[in-house]
């Protein structure tokens, strides 16, 4: 079971130490921020903003529960970069930084 703590490669400049375990096919993702200006560079006011779809994976649940009584395994691990839709899962706000917590199924995929 992983439990989120910050590596060097997802620490943020507010916290150090997040204490989350996900349950089942669930996964906590860091939202990266959402763009600031246009490709033309027009700067974008708050509300003109897109939400984030795009974050970084710090915590992973231990896989849903089969039929079998056996636990699925999970395609994406902690560190990952992953694309997921735009309404999924619950943000939450930990420590000063949002997060999502949302099922392995609403991933889209992951960022090579």
């Amino acid at each position: 079971m992983a439990t989120a703590t910050a590596s060097p490669r997802t620490k943020s400049k507010t916290s150090t130490n997040v204490k989350f375990r996900p349950l089942d096919d669930r996964i906590m993702i860091e939202v990266r921020e959402a763009e600031e200006t246009t490709a033309g560079g027009i700067v974008l006011p708050d509300t003109a903003r897109e939400k984030p779809q795009r974050g970084t994976v710090i915590a992973v649940g231990p896989g849903k529960l089969l039929d079998s009584g056996k636990r699925g395994e999970m395609a994406v691990k902690v560190g990952m970069e992953l694309l997921y839709g735009k309404y999924s899962g619950t943000e939450i706000d930990m420590n000063g930084e949002t997060y999502v917590v949302l099922r392995e199924s609403d991933v889209l995929g992951i960022v090579e």
